[in-house]
């Protein structure tokens, strides 16, 4: 059964499938992930939380690529009799439309939605109206319930249906639905707690009212089990990781009884929040076995202060110096660009600042005004114009205009492909020098006049434009970026040869494939190679 009509990397005639539960099932829960290797932590909770109805679902995944024509065709061949819709911000364009052709076919099937896009503002939304039900909040149990309500024949009148937050200690644990397909070429997402109990704005999360884990024995034997199954790469989903230092403590000590070549973790950190105990531990983990996400989103105290965010700037800086320097841990820390009250030059020496600290990623992303967020309460003051289109970014704001943002959006992409890519650690110092967000800049604003296009560089006409702007636009004497390109394309593995400059490169626009990596152990693996 063609769950997933991706072909396999491994034989392109031989089709993805994930089958989990029975072959004709009247339940289907489904979502369209952003990729492949994406698998749903959240369609695996309602599945292990059906009760007697188990038997008679299935989960069916897709991705957001395919064609929603050919999504509906899949699942109307199933003949279910209910399916429910897991929705994000990146999928809520193409479920719309599913949604749309589901129902144009099949009218008596039963439509219901859940996820964070649409559990806020759903009367403004056409998914919502095309939909039988929507479970607005947690739907682990809540789900069941409506499910049970209607095979009985006695569904709810009303369409919208609160849920609350379940107590953690009620719910079946959704690990053993991941199928050995899963394990063999699949991210495995596992969460130790839910909520924050940080107010943020610019995250739904603000709307937690505290953290609060799971039982923490039931959870490592769990992950056992997972262990036990080939599991080596876990993504921890949880919002503040380190926020109990017990809990953080004795997870890291499951790991490092069990470490091996393969192991690969990855977390979110508080980064204020790094005591000796949880220090002892991570400089324990060898290269390639963690990988910390770190947000900072901005040094301004200001702004921090606007917008809620409780972070001690002075810790947060020493324990990422102190993790650099005393760990392997591999560091992405996040920026966000736009934030009420943060002006360019604001940005600029947050960033300046985030690069002198040298993690081996920084995320710079564009604010976006997501449903429900308490974000919105600054949209007036501060004149904020958002997209009005999914995935809802800043357009322009009282302190940054739209051609400021546009520029901002496409440094984050150049900056994505070429300061986060490790391929780059003996050109990366030429390309900042002292002044690393004016310099990048000037480079961003200089490729896109150049080129016109934001991705999709083959990888040898990216090292020739980069020697390009070294040498046209900041002025690195020709023989330094020479050698440094040369250095780094060697590194890159890449079998032709360069030889600058080439202007018949320099004006071409071809379409090959980009060559940024699928997953962060691609990037790790260049910054080991070059000693990050």
């Amino acid at each position: 059964m063609n769950i997933i009509d991706e072909p396999s990397p491994t034989n392109p005639n031989i089709d993805e499938s994930v089958t989990v539960q029975s072959l004709m099932p009247t339940i289907l829960l489904s979502t369209l992930n952003a990729r492949y290797f994406h698998a749903s932590l959240g369609l695996r909770y309602l599945l292990a939380n059906l009760g007697e109805l188990r038997t008679d679902a299935a989960i069916r995944e897709f991705i957001v690529t395919q064609r929603p024509l050919d999504i509906a065709e899949a699942l109307l061949a199933e003949q279910p009799r209910l399916v429910g819709f897991g929705v994000y911000i990146w999928n809520v364009v193409e479920t719309t439309q599913v949604v749309a052709l589901l129902k144009q076919v099949r009218p008596d099937l039963v439509v219901v939605l859940g996820g964070p896009e649409v559990s806020h503002e759903w009367d403004r939304q056409a998914i919502v109206d095309l939909a039988d039900y929507l479970i607005a909040g947690p739907g682990d149990l809540a789900f069941a319930d409506l499910c049970q309500r209607i095979h009985a024949g006695n569904p709810p009148d009303e369409k919208i249906i609160a849920a609350e937050s379940p107590a953690l200690d009620h719910l079946c644990p959704p690990y053993r639905f991941y199928t050995d397909e899963d394990i063999a070429r699949r991210l495995i997402y596992v969460e130790a707690s839910r909520g924050c109990p940080f107010k943020c704005e610019f995250c739904l999360s603000a709307l937690d009212k505290t953290a609060w884990p799971f039982p923490l024995e039931p959870f490592l034997a769990e992950l056992q089990t997972l262990h036990q199954r080939g599991v080596r790469h876990f993504k921890f989903v949880d919002r503040t990781f380190n926020l109990n230092v017990k809990t953080c403590a004795r997870i890291l000590d499951f790991f490092l009884e069990r470490l091996d070549e393969r192991l690969f973790l990855h977390f979110e950190l508080i980064p204020d929040h790094l005591p000796e105990p949880l220090k002892a531990r991570i400089a324990r983990f060898p290269a390639g076995a963690l990988q910390f996400e770190i947000g900072i989103q901005t040094f301004n105290p200001t702004v921090q202060a606007l917008i809620s965010r409780k972070q001690d700037n002075p810790k947060a800086v020493n324990n990422l110096v102190w993790l650099r320097r005393n760990t392997h841990a591999y560091l992405h820390a996040d920026l966000i660009a736009g934030l009420p009250g943060e002006d360019l030059a604001s940005f600029a020496a947050g960033f300046n600042r985030l690069t002198a600290l040298d993690p081996h990623e920084i995320q710079v992303g564009v604010l976006k005004r997501l449903r429900g967020a308490p974000l919105d309460r600054h949209t007036a003051p501060f004149d904020c114009r958002y997209n009005p289109h999914p995935p809802y970014n800043l357009l322009c704001s009282a302190t940054l205009d739209f051609a400021t943002m546009r520029r901002l959006e496409r440094f984050a992409r150049y900056w994505d492909l070429i300061g986060n890519s490790g391929r780059f650690s003996q050109t990366r110092p030429l390309l900042l020098g002292d002044r690393p967000f004016d310099r990048f800049m000037r480079l961003s604003d200089w490729l896109f006049a150049t080129t016109g296009q934001t991705h999709r560089f083959a990888l040898e006409r990216l090292f020739d434009l980069l020697y390009r702007g070294l040498v046209e636009v900041l002025s690195v004497a020709e023989p330094a970026a020479r050698a440094a390109l040369a250095t780094d394309y060697q590194a890159s593995g890449a079998k032709s040869g360069l030889a600058f400059p080439r202007p018949d490169r320099f004006s071409s626009s071809d379409g090959s494939e980009g060559i940024s990596g699928t997953i962060a152990s691609t990037r790790q693996t260049r910054h080991q190679r070059s000693g990050g």
